[in-house]
Parts: C-alpha cells; sequence; structure tokens
C-alpha cells in the first residue's frame, strides 16, 4: 500500500487494533480512519455499506 492510502482499522481502540494502528502510524501512514461503535455499528449493514462508499478504504 502507498503510504497516502486510506486505510480503516476496525477496533482501533482495542488491544489488536490500536496495535495495528500504531504499527501504522510509525510507518508513516497518515491515512489511518477508526470509528467507534456509536459511530459505526458494523452489525448494521447499510450504515457499513455507507461509510465504505463514502471512505474507499483500500
Amino acid at each position: 500500500m502507498e503510504l497516502d492510502s486510506t486505510i480503516y482499522v476496525a477496533g482501533h481502540r482495542g488491544l489488536v487494533g490500536s496495535a495495528i494502528h500504531r504499527k501504522l502510524m510509525e510507518k508513516g501512514y497518515a491515512n489511518i480512519i477508526g470509528r467507534t461503535r456509536r459511530e459505526l455499528d458494523l452489525e448494521r449493514q447499510a450504515p457499513v455499506e455507507s461509510f465504505f462508499q463514502e471512505q474507499k478504504p483500500e
């Protein structure tokens, strides 16, 4: 992936997700996005589809 790629990290506040987020930042990736469960409930298909269509993560 290019350093300017948009990357979505699910669970960015948890143990694994936060470690992945931190590593990506350390490697120079700048467009890392995360959403809280309140912002994006992954159990609800329509909002998830909208999110991916709008954000277009890699």
